[in-house]
Parts: structure tokens; C-alpha cells; sequence
């Protein structure tokens, strides 16, 4: 049985959300996507930010929407949660 191992990429999108909600108190889907591209994120997170429904998003709501995915994929301990 492989031991689970932190991804290189581990908190990448808590980097995404710290930068959108810097100034912002709600963003959008595109925000969040474009965002992501620009900080240049792993394939395997880009796919849970392009999982995002169209809307604006508090701070919390996007944080459970993407952990929310995340676990869904069993990607926690290996990519982290945002909050």
C-alpha cells in the first residue's frame, strides 16, 4: 500500500483565494478561473476550479464549493483545502 504524499502543488489554491479576496469581498467564477491560470495552477486543481457553477462568491461560499471538490476527489491530503 502507497503512502499518501504531499503534492509539490500542496496549498496552490489558497494562494488563489488569499490574492482574490485581498480587496475583493465577492468574485466571481471567471475571477477565480482567471486567477488560477495566472498563478499558473497544476492541471489537477485547474479541473476543481473549472468544476465552479456561474456566480459570485463570498470568501466562504468558494472556500466550500472548492473543498467541497476537492474532497469529492480525495485530493485534501494531498493538494490541501482553501479557507
Amino acid at each position: 500500500m502507497a503512502l499518501l504524499e504531499r503534492s509539490e502543488a500542496h496549498g496552490e489554491l489558497q494562494r488563489v483565494v488569499d490574492y482574490l479576496y485581498k480587496k475583493a469581498r465577492i468574485v466571481e467564477r471567471l475571477d477565480v478561473i482567471l486567477a488560477a491560470e495566472t498563478f499558473d495552477v497544476c492541471a489537477d486543481m485547474m479541473e476543481i476550479v473549472e468544476l465552479l457553477p456561474p456566480g459570485a462568491y463570498t470568501r466562504v461560499a468558494l472556500c466550500q464549493q472548492l473543498n467541497s471538490s476537492i474532497a469529492g476527489h480525495g485530493w485534501g491530503y494531498t493538494y490541501g483545502t482553501v479557507e
